[in-house]
């Protein structure tokens, strides 16, 4: 059995109509226990929950102490290419945006990574857009070599592989796997990816237990929310989460809690995801699955990651770049072409200070290969 079993037995329920019947018992009753199961992970994400945040974030802080005590690991992206042969409706890398596409060779690779290491960071999350003909497995394992000789921890956010691809790239020294399904609503998904290799729902939705099967250290699923109702992605993307810690117990596991943000495009999300609703789905995650890591990008402002962080953050980027070279750029050089804008510009040193006034440690390096 995999995941997308479990899929197909809840993917047809009536949400709206199960979320607007839930009590406000049914929400203490789940604040009350040690162990959730599926109807109080509905429950916390119900609109009716929206009245109970204080509590949950109550729970939420003494779990996330519990498990994860005052450390967040931070991290930063390294965009390599962006070539990409999908036409996701989202996306700046789509293929229907004419625009200039690059890859980095393996000396600028190299550069880049140099940059990124100057400032102590040892987890690096390198991706790419979607094409396996100009970001073959074979590169992503040259990059992975390179990598390697600055960083503790290589993960990788590209597209789906086999399980064999995921193997070859762990024995490069590849220890994490980012991997978004964008969306559970599998309709929509078919209409927001037209065409390319990522239109196949299914095989995207197992990649994530194919890394974990492939020995994957460390494996972060997620859904971009505001391109369905957000309830119904959260839903699915906890379910895919404990599905995974249970099928796959010496892996971490983790989730992302990405908003849709502006791109080359103008393609219009579905579903509004407000701050309160993301204070929701964070406190819903760490209540459900008290050993979930979960990691928050620069998509989000400076003031709001800092006042997420006591909910349940535990992973973040810092000092990210979300082009092809962008931490190499020269001054007065073409900008190559974000995947999408960034919302919280400090630097690292900056976000580190910010942590420590708020009584939490920012760690650099928790991996060291071999020990």
């Amino acid at each position: 059995m995999s995941f997308y079993d479990v899929f197909c037995r809840y993917r047809n329920s009536e949400w709206e109509a199960v979320l607007a019947a839930v009590s406000g018992a049914d929400i203490e009753r789940a604040l009350q226990r040690e162990f959730l199961d599926f109807s109080d992970f509905l429950a916390l994400l119900s609109p009716e929950a929206e009245r109970y945040l204080e509590p949950m974030a109550q729970r939420a802080q003494e779990l996330t102490l519990r498990y994860f005590g005052r450390a967040i690991q931070l991290y930063a992206p390294i965009y390599v290419s962006d070539y990409c042969e999908n036409a996701c409706l989202y996306c700046s890398f789509s293929a229907r945006n004419q625009r200039e596409r690059k890859r980095l060779s393996l000396e600028e690779v190299d550069r880049e990574a140099k940059c990124i290491a100057e400032t102590g960071l040892r987890h690096i999350l390198m991706l790419t857009g979607e094409s396996k003909k100009m970001s073959p497995v074979g590169y992503l394992r040259d990059c992975t070599r390179v990598l390697k000789r600055r960083f503790s921890s290589v993960a990788v956010e590209v597209y789906a592989l086999s399980e064999g691809d995921y193997a070859e790239l762990v024995s490069e020294g590849v220890d994490g796997l980012t991997l978004y399904q964008e969306t559970y609503d599998e309709d929509l998904y078919r209409i927001i990816h037209p065409s390319g290799r990522k239109r196949d729902f299914r095989f995207r939705l197992e990649a994530p237990e194919r890394g974990a099967a492939a020995r994957m250290r460390q494996v972060n699923i997620g859904a971009l929310l505001g391109l369905a109702d957000w309830r119904q992605d959260v839903l699915f993307v906890g379910l895919h989460a404990r599905y995974l810690q249970e099928q796959f117990p010496d892996v971490e596991i983790g989730a992302s809690v990405p908003r849709l943000r502006p791109f080359v495009g103008s393609f219009q999300g579905s579903c509004r995801v407000s701050d309160k609703n993301m204070v929701q789905i964070i406190l819903a995650l760490r209540l459900f699955i008290p050993r979930l890591g979960i990691a928050l990008s620069t998509r989000e402002d400076s003031r709001f990651r800092d006042n997420l962080i006591p909910l349940g953050i535990t992973r973040m980027s810092a000092g990210s770049a979300t082009s092809v070279g962008g931490y190499t750029k020269a001054a007065g050089q073409n900008e190559g072409l974000p995947q999408f804008e960034i919302a919280d510009s400090r630097t690292i040193p900056e976000i580190m200070a910010r942590l420590r006034e708020k009584g939490y440690e920012p760690v650099l390096n928790d991996w060291i290969a071999g020990l």
